[in-house]
């Protein structure tokens, strides 16, 4: 199964959606706390080339992008061949 990394924060109500998409899948990701101003978030900035929103959703490695982003490459097909890795 494909690595799932989800850069969040406290009370994001797009992060907790991009997280019950993986949850209702089955999929576990590693949440990453990344509040402002924090070495997790210039990460999550850095990594998703100058995003500065959270959630980030990374797969093995692969920038997704946010919520809508992942919502998105879901309906078109596209998340669950990633996922498997």
């Amino acid at each position: 199964m494909a690595k799932v990394e989800i850069y969040v924060q406290d009370f994001c109500p797009y992060c907790a959606r991009a997280a019950g998409l993986f949850r209702r899948k089955g999929v576990p990701f590693e949440e990453i706390h990344a509040p402002h101003g924090s070495e997790a978030r210039r990460q999550a900035i850095e990594r998703s080339g100058g995003r500065t929103t959270v959630p980030q959703v990374f797969i093995d490695g692969r920038h997704i992008g946010g919520s809508d982003d992942l919502a998105a490459l879901d309906r078109q097909g596209g998340l669950d061949p990633l996922l498997a890795g």
